[in-house]
């Protein structure tokens, strides 16, 4: 009875063990799903606020990933929305609104300003290789916003109970005027 028992019980663990490698092969299927198109963010380093003609500037960029795929290829275009300047690569100039390939996740564009007078500002359309679209904006004060600061710091302020006291006797020196 007890061989019996025995029996029935490897049999039974073959059945189970049998089903498990059954479902396995059936869960798996012969197409891999292989994820080509992650999505990314663009970062650059900190940069000036302000930049005075003929100034020039580092632009450091990184592609950061949200998962890898060695296929995936990067590319680029600007747009000068304010201001005059140039930016370029390796000492090379880059056309306004011409795709340019990126070589890797992290390089260095520079900028310099042609306009000291008005704000600067760029902006970046970066594209990977299927098609996702990431945009960026970068941008800089001018000489001319410095010197409004300036200015307004040099202009005295007065307090409302000066003000007050002003108009009060302006208000009373036309009165007496007017007689």
């Amino acid at each position: 009875m007890k061989n019996m028992l025995t029996k029935i019980k490897r049999a039974f663990a073959q059945i189970i063990w049998l089903a498990a490698i059954m479902l396995l092969a059936c869960a798996c299927s012969g197409n891999l799903d292989i994820v080509q198109d992650y999505g990314y963010r663009i970062e650059t380093l900190p940069l000036p606020e302000k930049l005075k003609q003929g100034e020039t500037v580092d632009l450091e960029f990184s592609i950061v990933r949200e998962g890898y795929y060695t296929g995936a290829k990067y590319k680029f275009r600007y747009f000068q929305s304010k201001g005059q300047g140039i930016l370029g690569y390796k000492g090379e100039a880059i056309p306004v609104n011409r795709f340019r390939d990126i070589e890797a996740d992290d390089f260095v564009l520079t900028y310099q300003s042609q306009s000291g007078n008005e704000q600067q500002q760029l902006d970046f359309v970066f594209e990977d290789s299927s098609g996702r679209r990431v945009e960026y904006s970068i941008s800089f004060d001018g000489e001319a916003a410095d010197r409004e600061e300036k200015e307004e710091s040099k202009q005295q302020k007065i307090s409302y109970d000066d003000f007050r006291g002003l108009y009060s006797v302006q208000h009373r020196l036309l009165a007496v005027h007017r007689m």
